[in-house]
């Protein structure tokens, strides 16, 4: 090397999973998919439609006046602009959801919950959340449902967003 550099930094390799966190990510893995198959399935079969359209419906009927600017409800449901518009247009030819131009800004519009979706939602809750506790709920006692929600909760704080990140799959 001259005089007045220095080597670079070695770039440090990656720190592999212990044989304990391997099989902790392995079932960590496994069980989110299939609660995630499962899930599906359920309000496939019993509602028409797949569970991020019920998440979508949900986290519109929780807003107030069941309404919500299509930007807004793609961050809440963590999906695409993209693949929010396509479920929103599945969404109205149910009858299920709205869409409504925003006075304000001429390119923004508001994803609104029609009645009929709201009478959707009424009928398949009952059987989507005896699927929920069926298949999570029952196979685990009060500590374990405690420890698990500080669990989930831990790892959706360290992951939520800080700040506007351009990067983030919702905000493209």
């Amino acid at each position: 090397m001259s005089e007045g550099k220095t080597a670079p930094a070695p770039v440090p390799g990656p720190v592999w999973l212990g044989d304990a966190e391997q099989e902790v990510w392995q079932a960590f893995r496994q069980a989110t998919t299939l609660l995630d198959d499962h899930l599906d399935r359920q309000l496939q079969r019993d509602a028409g439609m797949p569970h991020v359209y019920y998440g979508l419906l949900v986290t519109l009927s929780e807003a107030p006046g069941g309404r919500l600017r299509m930007t807004e409800l793609a961050c809440r449901a963590k999906i695409t602009r993209s693949r929010l518009s396509h479920a929103t247009a599945r969404l109205e030819r149910s009858g299920w959801v709205r869409r409504e131009n925003c006075p304000a800004d001429k390119r923004g519009q508001f994803a609104v919950l029609t009645e009929e979706g709201a009478e959707m939602l009424r009928r398949s809750a009952p059987g989507h959340v005896a699927a929920v506790r069926k298949a999570l709920f029952d196979r685990l006692d009060g500590d374990q449902q405690r420890a698990l929600g500080e669990i989930m909760r831990t790892i959706a704080d360290g992951l939520q967003p800080t700040a506007p990140d351009s990067d983030l799959p919702w905000l493209r």
